[in-house]
């Protein structure tokens, strides 16, 4: 028998989503065969064999999540052993799972399919006894207040399943309070509660791997590192006219067409290049100083934000930019980045220029030191020796980590920044 399990496929990844069996029970699999297509953090991403055998059971479902290292499957010799010897052993009584704290995040899929002959009750550490339940039913049971001996199990052996808790909380009242006291973690009231409106006024989206993510991600960043915003404000008159010339040249050329942010990556990796100290991580007593220079570059996906990465961009010209830009956003629209093409990077944009958005604030992406976000260019009026005149502006604000980036650090990294701006022809150089 041979378990096939949810593998890691990307540096942050503890779980995955099963988003399709290419596989059938009873179909013949060879080594690097394409076995499901795996949802992860980043990608929806191919998972190979890297077995011969028989596909002789489905332990996950399409569509349901599990942490990694768990069996999804079981494959064999095709004579119906290996099922029958994962069945054997998922009806061995275990030990009971240790119950989870209630959390924010979403609690690992069920797997009750695994667990086909497992005993309608389990024993406590205190000699009891208590209905077997799923640690996922155990943790919603503790969240609303659900006494596990009333309810009436209907998963596989008696076993109680969280669909079995949600009924039974809809039509028993919560315990009292001061038995809720004893869990402290326990999650704030639901924003429909909140509000005071009803259920029925409100749709609830689970939210999938890349927003859970981004949710952990970002709300560490800004728990853990002090930002410090620092905002200029750049004349590019001259480099809208740059990059309309620089696109006539190009296009008879039979290159890729320039956007302006592709001018902006350019200039924050040459900006970089020339101030090394923002290109840093913070690390507890140290800072890492990295060498190199990997933009990433924010991506609005159907899916949620994903951070594609152009590696070595100060050593990319800007057609190199911008040709492996759009690639980048075209495939992480369609999920088919590979991971290393979104990790690594040591520096992010971010431009929400085209929605018309004049001027914001970015969070940093750990464990990088800074993100620069980028409004849109708009027509204004100055003043140009003595006289009003009307030139094209643009802001950009950097995020900075204070304990990585001082003030003036960040200050010198926007002045050099604005200069390369109104003077493209610098850029290319």
């Amino acid at each position: 028998m041979t378990e096939i399990q949810m593998p890691r496929l990307s540096d942050t990844m503890e779980e995955g989503v099963i988003a399709a069996w290419r596989k059938q029970v009873g179909d013949t699999i060879s080594r690097g065969d394409v076995v499901a297509d795996i949802e992860t953090d980043k990608a929806i991403m191919e998972l190979e064999s890297y077995d011969d055998g028989v596909l002789e059971k489905v332990l996950i479902g399409e569509g349901e999540t599990v942490p990694i290292g768990t069996p999804i499957g079981l494959m064999g010799d095709g004579s119906g052993a290996a099922a029958e010897a994962g069945a054997q052993t998922s009806a061995q009584p275990t030990a009971p799972a240790e119950q989870p704290a209630a959390s924010t995040e979403q609690p690992a899929a069920e797997q009750e399919s695994a667990r086909e002959s497992a005993p309608a009750v389990e024993q406590q550490e205190d000699g009891g006894r208590r209905p077997k339940s799923s640690p996922l039913a155990r943790a919603v049971a503790k969240e609303q207040g659900v006494d596990l001996s009333t309810v009436t199990g209907t998963g596989p052996g008696g076993r109680i399943i969280r669909a079995d808790i949600e009924a039974a909380a809809s039509v028993a009242p919560a315990e009292p309070a001061e038995q809720a006291t004893a869990a402290p973690e326990t999650p704030a009231p639901a924003v429909s509660e909140a509000v005071g409106t009803s259920n029925e006024d409100v749709e609830e989206i689970p939210l999938n791997n890349i927003r859970k993510v981004t949710a952990k991600r970002l709300t560490e960043s800004k728990q853990q590192a002090p930002h410090i915003y620092l905002t200029s404000a750049i004349d590019v008159t001259d480099l809208v006219a740059f990059r309309a010339d620089l696109n006539e040249r190009l296009q008879a050329a039979g290159g890729p067409k320039v956007s302006v942010n592709d001018l902006v990556v350019k200039a924050v990796a040459t900006a970089l290049r020339a101030n090394p100290s923002v290109n840093v991580s913070f690390d507890g007593d140290k800072l890492l100083q990295h060498k190199r220079i990997h933009l990433g570059v924010a991506v609005a996906t159907d899916s949620g934000l994903m951070v594609p990465v152009v590696a070595d961009a100060d050593r990319k010209s800007v057609s190199e930019i911008a040709a492996d830009g759009r690639d980048k956003a075209e495939r992480a629209r369609e999920r088919k980045l590979k991971p290393d093409e979104m990790t690594g990077s040591t520096f992010s944009v971010s431009n929400l220029g085209m929605f018309g958005i004049e001027e914001f604030t970015a969070v940093i992406n750990p464990p990088e030191a800074g993100i620069l976000a980028v409004g849109a260019t708009r027509d204004e009026v100055q003043v140009r020796d003595g006289e009003f005149v009307a030139r094209k502006m643009l802001r950009v604000t950097l995020s900075a980590d204070h304990r990585a980036v001082d003030g003036a650090v960040g200050a010198q990294f926007l002045q050099q920044l604005t200069s390369l701006l109104e003077d493209p022809l610098r850029i290319i150089a």
